[in-house]
């Protein structure tokens, strides 16, 4: 499909947002990082109650929502499908980053990635990252991939590229201001004003 150039208006109570598709397909140089008084667990059949708490509490200034919409039926096979993995960075007895990876046709998706607020100082995410890519590596997989868009973190992008992701591919995604239906509070996300008309 053609795309002109120009802008494309975008209705009140919808948002629109750049996604960035990146890949790698071979395994990057280990990163040698300092130890911290954290831990990295694997979560078997995590309960969908503390899978909706993390998820929102990571997301919620970046309008992560679609895992919040999702009902029990929907949200819980996803998450306990064969090929997907779940992981949590814990720091003071309470889990504070989500690594969520899928692993399937011998490709590896790293599906959601992310820390809180209150370990983001400590650069905990290079750590998740670097744990990351030594399970997604440690299988026969040919590539692995992520996703990430305009409304995330300012330094996600740039985070996946230097840990060594490719970006191949870009599109722009319209949907629901998720604040106007109470999905994520009002006052998240207070740098993409909300317009309702």
């Amino acid at each position: 499909m053609e795309l002109a150039n120009g802008s494309i208006g975008v209705p009140a109570g919808k948002l629109a947002t750049i996604v960035t598709y990146l890949e790698m397909t071979s395994r990057p140089r280990a990163a040698v990082l300092p130890s911290g008084n954290w831990t990295i667990e694997r979560r078997e059949h995590p309960s969908l109650s503390w899978y909706r708490e993390l998820y929102r509490r990571i997301g919620q200034d970046w309008l992560w929502f679609t895992r919040l919409i999702m009902t029990d039926e929907q949200l819980e096979p996803l998450i306990h499908r064969q090929g997907t993995e779940i992981y949590s960075l814990d720091f003071e007895g309470r889990s504070e980053g989500l690594l969520e990876l899928h692993f399937e046709n011998g490709s590896c998706e790293l599906v959601f990635f992310g820390v809180t607020e209150k370990v983001r100082p400590l650069k905990v995410a290079k750590h998740l990252m670097a744990y990351a890519m030594d399970v997604a590596w440690s299988k026969p997989i040919q590539n692995l991939s992520v996703h990430t868009c305009t409304m995330d973190h300012p330094n996600a992008l740039p985070f996946y590229i230097r840990a060594g992701f490719r970006p191949i591919q870009r599109q722009v995604e319209v949907m629901d201001d998720p604040r106007i239906e109470g999905l994520v509070p009002r006052q998240s996300a207070p740098h993409i004003p909300v317009i309702t008309g």
